[in-house]
């Protein structure tokens, strides 16, 4: 029998994840697309072919996919930035990792870096793609923008500061190419309007990437690690409720195929968390309940970022349910237990046995014992499937085995990054 296969949009998935990064504050909403969509049209002028201009639009859409703190991506809508490898290396570090994407990484990569009159050309005897550059100028342009004023009154002004730079940050031949491009105003009036995404994919040609269930499960893993990455405290939490997920499927009889399902489930259910702060994520004390509500969010864009993205089907549903309860008084949609399927309970499930007996930023994680009694409460209390915490409970080392195992390669995969940052 051959193998399943998934045909999944490269479009669409660097879309939810650049939607996602994006929602983390109102000041920053959009500001990848935007950044894509004036690169775009400066590599149209520049004569870019199809596969060019695809992949420019990627990076623009990601490129500050290695921004973990808010405080950090406010700081890079400067125009004077300061220290901006970091971020541009970790999400070449990141990228890379996708085979699809692996141009895509280079050219995030060197976004940030100077034209220097010649000399950025290249880094360490290696070329600098052109498209860096490009990127580079279109994120640098966007910063100028000022969303509260009309965008055509703001060209002139816009056109004299970028044009100051010529040379020295930008390369003198892309700045010309925006002299010609900015004469429309529909340049300008791409770039803020709320179809942005439809103008963008009007532009490129469409990229479609089919997964084997191996391959999907290796990119839901690289999407759970720019999830996870973004605190140390949550570094390993979503490879602990993969492997707690499948470990679970596993005891219930699920299939091999069924099991590798949920754990992409496992390790896409809180992709919504790239809408929350990093520094909410890393609070040692208790949450107000203005932060609270904040982080309760998380699983209502878990869903809504992965609906963007056509062929996942049924794992959406599992990854985004992680937080409903068979009462009903779970969140976002407060669905009761007749709407929640064995693979959503599952999910939830391996989600609170994870956060139970790993570290919290404001508890070590809890013997055995205390996390029995927590999910027994859970069961009896009408939250989570009391058969599911009956088998939790009979099979507690073995889940526990599983959710160790997968989390302390995590957490080598965290330092070996973070070593690589150094």
């Amino acid at each position: 029998m051959d193998e399943p296969t998934f045909n999944l949009s490269l479009f669409d998935l660097v879309m939810s994840l650049s939607t996602a990064a994006d929602l983390v504050s109102p000041t920053v909403a959009n500001h990848q697309r935007r950044v894509a969509c004036i690169a775009l049209s400066l590599a149209e002028e520049l004569g870019f072919s199809p596969p060019e201009l695809s992949a420019v639009a990627l990076a623009g859409s990601l490129h500050d996919i290695g921004i973990f703190t808010l405080r950090e991506r406010i700081s890079t809508l400067d125009f004077e930035i300061t220290n901006p490898g970091r971020h541009a290396e970790l999400g070449y570090l990141f990228l890379r990792r996708f085979d699809p994407l692996s141009l895509v990484a280079e050219i995030v990569r060197y976004h940030h870096h100077s034209w220097q009159h010649g000399e950025g050309s290249h880094v360490d005897g290696r070329p600098v793609p052109a498209s860096s550059f490009l990127v580079g100028l279109a994120d640098r342009l966007d910063t100028l923008i000022n969303p509260a004023t009309n965008v055509l009154s703001q060209a002139p002004a816009i056109l004299r500061r970028i044009g100051e730079r010529s040379g020295e940050l930008f390369v003198p031949q892309h700045v010309e190419a925006l002299r010609h491009v900015a004469r429309r105003d529909t340049f300008w009036l791409d770039i803020v309007s709320p179809m942005i995404d439809r103008v963008i994919q009007q532009k490129i040609q469409p990229h479609q990437v089919v997964q084997t269930l191996d391959e999907l499960t290796g990119l839901a893993q690289l999407f759970s690690r720019i999830i996870d990455f973004k605190s140390a405290y949550t570094s390993t939490h979503s490879a602990g409720v993969a492997a707690c997920a499948a470990t679970v499927a596993r005891l219930v009889g699920f299939s091999l195929h069924d099991c590798t399902l949920m754990r992409i489930a496992g390790y896409l259910h809180d992709i919504g968390k790239l809408a929350i702060p990093g520094e909410l994520l890393d609070k040692s004390g208790e949450l107000t309940d203005e932060e609270y509500s904040l982080v309760r969010s998380h699983a209502y864009y878990t869903r809504r970022v992965l609906d963007g993205v056509a062929g996942l089907g049924r794992i959406t549903d599992w990854a985004a349910s992680h937080h409903e309860r068979l009462d009903g008084q779970g969140y976002p949609s407060n669905r009761l237990a007749g709407d929640l399927s064995l693979s959503t309970r599952i999910v939830a499930a391996a989600d609170v046995f994870t956060a139970l007996a790993e570290d919290r930023p404001y508890r070590p994680g809890l013997a055995k014992t205390q996390a029995v009694a927590a999910l027994q409460q859970m069961g009896g209390g009408g939250q989570l499937d009391p058969t599911l915490v009956e088998l939790l409970v009979v099979y507690f080392d073995e889940v526990n085995d599983a959710r160790q195992a997968a989390q302390q390669a995590a957490a080598e995969d965290y330092m070996a990054l973070m070593q690589s940052l150094a």
